[in-house]
């Protein structure tokens, strides 16, 4: 491991506002010089196969922290059977009784997956899984269902609906090189009023927007997503807030910008606890094509982050929720450009720094790493 430290004496942490997969191989690299990194992950997934484990157990999304949570996971404690089991997806056609049926034989201990898994692993994961199959009612649609995910409703269930000591226990067993939580402990909608006026109910149909979000906002999650919904005020998970409280920076990284971004300033809060910490606070802007962009320059994107953490906390200078954009100019393509003078108009100053190599869509993980940790250093 690096030996790169903040001034403290410690390597530093840094709290993200993620989710997705777009932070994935940039959190791999930043486990090589820091594993205090916190990860605060949305958990408003409505489609595919979350949508129905939603539908039938009324829980947060649980996806993209399993699935950070297994990016991070320490290659040289947990073998690859392992993260292979929690990665399994069931097929998208089949009978779906026939593919309950599956499940219920995957958690039994003669399936043929746990053969050559250590039993420190096998054991409870099978567990949990098995305390999902028992829960499992006829109406839950296992088609492309993720075996990981169902592990963790399982835990969920057998911890009285209470996913924090699940997580606590995943980030042990698998030597997490960091902290991953859900940024609200709710069950709940992404939602957004459109330009035009209407409104979008539902995470999954956000890559189609076609439009700029005018206002993004949280609603429950048992409603109709056809009929119109009220704003629900989901509290922050208490440890989220705490983390952003201890934060040697606070990140806004790249990631599809609503969904995966703005979606975790949401909740009651957080932009409370961001405009408190003492520290840098930076954003890294998509570089390539994002649906949710919607004609959006960088200036626009700081706008939209800017304002929604004004919300709650109005009137707050930039200077407490943002301070900097991290671009790479040289080989960075900016969808409807960066607008320098319009950030800087806002308070926010520009970084100019490399951050992709050949492929303008994905940001190389050291060299973005390596920006992370000099801007974290007050270098940048």
């Amino acid at each position: 491991m690096s030996d790169v430290q903040n001034p403290a004496g410690r390597e530093p942490r840094i709290v993200f506002f993620t989710g997705g997969t777009a932070l994935r191989d940039v959190s791999r690299a930043l486990a090589g010089h820091t594993r205090r990194c916190a990860h605060l992950v949305t958990a408003f997934d409505s489609g595919g196969s979350t949508a129905s484990l939603r539908r039938s157990f009324d829980m947060p999304a649980v996806g993209d922290v399993r699935n950070r949570m297994l990016a991070l996971a320490d290659p040289a404690v947990v073998p690859e059977c392992v993260l292979d089991v929690c990665r399994h997806r069931l097929p998208a056609q089949g009978d779906a009784e026939a593919l309950r049926h599956e499940i219920r034989a995957y958690a039994a201990p003669e399936h043929a997956v746990w053969a050559a898994m250590p039993e420190r692993f096998a054991l409870p994961l099978r567990a949990m899984l098995a305390e999902f199959a028992a829960a499992m009612p006829e109406s839950f649609d296992p088609r492309l269902a993720i075996l990981g995910n169902l592990m963790l409703a399982g835990g969920y269930f057998a911890h009285g609906r209470e996913l924090a000591p699940v997580l606590d226990f995943w980030t042990e067993l698998l030597a997490v090189r960091g902290l991953v939580l859900p940024i609200t402990r709710e069950s709940l909608h992404l939602a957004a009023v459109l330009a035009d006026g209407s409104v979008l109910v539902g995470q999954h149909k956000f890559c189609r927007l076609g439009q700029p979000v005018r206002r993004l906002f949280l609603a429950p999650w048992k409603l109709d997503c056809g009929m119109d919904c009220g704003e629900k005020l989901a509290e922050a998970d208490p440890r989220a807030v705490q983390l952003i409280g201890t934060a040697d920076a606070i990140c806004y990284p790249m990631g599809s910008f609503y969904t995966s971004v703005v979606a975790n300033l949401l909740p009651r809060g957080i932009a409370h606890a961001v405009a408190e910490a003492p520290c840098r606070k930076f954003y890294i802007a998509n570089s390539g094509h994002d649906a949710e962009q919607c004609g959006h320059s960088v200036a626009d994107r700081v706008r939209v982050i800017l304002d929604t953490l004004r919300r709650q906390e109005p009137d707050m200078p930039a200077s407490r929720l943002l301070n900097a954009v991290l671009v790479d100019t040289r080989r960075g393509r900016y969808s409807c450009g960066i607008d320098q003078d319009g950030i800087e108009a806002q308070g926010v100053r520009v970084v100019d720094v490399p951050l992709l190599t050949d492929d303008p869509q994905h940001h190389e993980p050291e060299l973005t790493a390596q920006a992370i940790l000099r801007v974290t250093r007050g270098e940048l």
